[in-house]
């Protein structure tokens, strides 16, 4: 069964920074709506400006949506192993170096940290690395565990 799990060769693993993503307005104000956040500084850019922003800002979670581009690197990279319909979200955590704002364009490193095999499972955990494209500040880190199910016996 473990043939049909990620492969654990992968752990330590680092894929090259994605094109940068350029942040949207738009974006991020169906982001806010859509997770129910209600704030007004993420819809309106007066408000932001007030408050000290240069643009809208982004609920904290939207660095998932920069951080999953990364993840695709991995997830579809056919040597790794993941079947995609067999993954469970098991856990996010994110530490934010400073707001994602409209406007930035930010680029992000992918790290497998880990892959571990159990019990016909494998608890994958990836970190992506958010910067600015321009200067390389931090932005967010991002991490993320997988738990993939191999096949059945």
């Amino acid at each position: 069964m473990t043939d049909t799990l990620p492969d654990a060769g992968f752990a330590g693993k680092e894929y090259p920074a994605t094109a940068p993503y350029v942040v949207g307005r738009e974006k991020l104000r169906e982001f806010a709506a859509a997770v129910g956040a209600q704030h007004p500084a993420h819809f309106d850019t007066e408000v932001a400006r007030g408050l000290g922003y240069p643009d809208v800002v982004a609920p904290t979670t939207f660095a998932v949506v920069v951080a999953q581009a990364a993840e695709a690197q991995y997830v579809q990279d056919p040597a790794a192993r993941i079947d995609f319909s067999r993954v469970v979200h098991a856990d996010e955590r994110f530490t934010h170096h400073r707001p994602i704002v409209a406007g930035d364009e930010l680029v992000t490193v992918l790290h497998v940290d880990a892959v571990v095999h159990r019990a016909g499972i494998a608890l994958v955990t990836t970190r992506c690395e958010i910067r600015t494209a321009d200067g390389g500040e931090p932005v967010s880190t991002v991490v993320s565990t997988l738990a993939v199910r191999g096949e059945a016996a």
